[in-house]
């Protein structure tokens, strides 16, 4: 075969292949890809961890570079499989470590297993892991059994996160005290579960009464499954002008300062304000003239009392005081100042110059005494 036939062959070998390399890559080309397995990433951020190359658009080959169990720089995460569903469809397996809680330890979050491994840390929180406080370690290693302080608070903490993860109740945090004592904290509702008993009870007994308590703030005492002792400790924000709700009389008529709210309810008289305090205390109304026009600027025996409070300015009363206040501070400051450079630059010049035998008396003697005794 001459040189000629040869490079004819070796073209329509390459065209080949170049054809069966578009071929190959056209037909199976990836155009969906699946994500299953994991709750603590969204199935995009899992592709862009996952499929991080060219070679990703190939269904075939995808499989072969991608599945990875080097997962060291992935949180919760201990392997990646990539598997081929048809030619266009790819599917990522994550095999994600299982926390059940995680603790605070120094900088970071601690999140162990149900056989208090620490599997993972890092520098956020994940809300769908139950969170301890009062749980203390002397140690903290990788993959290595925490060494907690107490011998029952991890089977505790295992099994409300068992329950938590039922019945998707997870608190914004769990406290443990000194005794053990164990307390839910959702939002402005504490819940009070006492220690390690019935703990399955009284969680369902939680998770019915919670809903009920939507909007209010205060200690839910659970600490028995008794129900003689399951009650609410409402805690109550002070009445103010602001956020009283009355203005209705008996007969339901609106007022504006009837003492009940709009369901005939009896919530008391309208609280008072500062600026209804400081019209009550004002004593003008009277103009220069002596006559009462209930807006004057004197009282009735003709004495000056300015106009009449409005929020406005009491609002601007304020502000002058605190500006004031300040000015005077900081001028106070001056003035001392000033005084001390005065008295160190001329009055102790000339104190010295004019009494030489005293200055020179009193730094002997300071000398010679204090520095030695001291």
């Amino acid at each position: 075969m001459n040189k000629k036939t040869k490079k004819i062959t070796a073209y329509i070998v390459g065209l080949g292949l170049l054809a069966a390399a578009v071929v190959f890559f056209t037909y199976y080309k990836v155009d969906s890809v699946q994500v299953r397995g994991t709750t603590h990433y969204s199935d995009e951020e899992v592709k862009k961890m996952v499929l991080r190359g060219p070679l990703a658009s190939n269904s075939v080959l995808a499989p072969m570079i991608y599945s990875t169990t080097d997962t060291d720089d992935v949180a919760f995460v201990d392997a990646f499989k990539v598997t081929q569903i048809n030619r266009n469809t790819i599917c990522i397996s994550v095999k994600e470590k299982k926390p059940v809680g995680c603790i605070h330890y120094l900088d970071s979050y601690v999140f162990f297993d149900r056989n208090g491994i620490f599997v993972e840390g890092s520098k956020t929180r994940d809300e769908s892991v139950p969170y301890f406080d009062g749980i203390q370690v002397n140690s903290v290693v990788m993959d290595e059994k925490l060494d907690i302080k107490g011998d029952s608070v991890l089977n505790t903490a295992v099994a409300l996160s068992t329950i938590f993860q039922k019945n998707e109740m997870i608190p914004d945090h769990i406290q443990f005290d000194s005794s053990y004592s164990i307390s839910l904290i959702y939002g402005d509702i504490t819940v009070q579960l006492g220690k390690d008993e019935d703990l399955e009870e009284k969680m369902n007994r939680v998770i019915a009464i919670l809903p009920k308590l939507t909007g209010k703030k205060g200690i839910l005492h659970m600490e028995s499954v008794s129900t003689d002792t399951n009650t609410f400790e409402e805690e109550k924000e002070p009445v103010t002008a602001e956020n009283w709700n009355g203005g209705y009389d008996e007969q339901g008529n609106y007022t504006g300062d009837g003492e009940y709210d709009e369901n005939g309810n009896y919530v008391g008289a309208r609280p008072r304000t500062a600026l209804d305090e400081a019209i009550e205390n004002w004593n003008g109304g009277y103009d220069e003239e002596g006559d009462y026009t209930g807006e004057g600027e004197y009282d009735a025996d003709g004495n000056y009392v300015g106009p009449k409070p409005t929020q406005e300015s009491l609002d601007a009363q304020e502000n002058e005081s605190d500006g004031t206040s300040a000015d005077e501070e900081s001028s106070g400051e001056e003035s001392q100042s000033e005084n001390e450079s005065d008295y160190n630059g001329d009055d102790s010049g000339d104190y010295d110059e004019d009494n030489e035998d005293y200055s020179g008396d009193y730094d002997s003697g300071y000398n010679d005494s204090y520095d030695s005794e001291y």
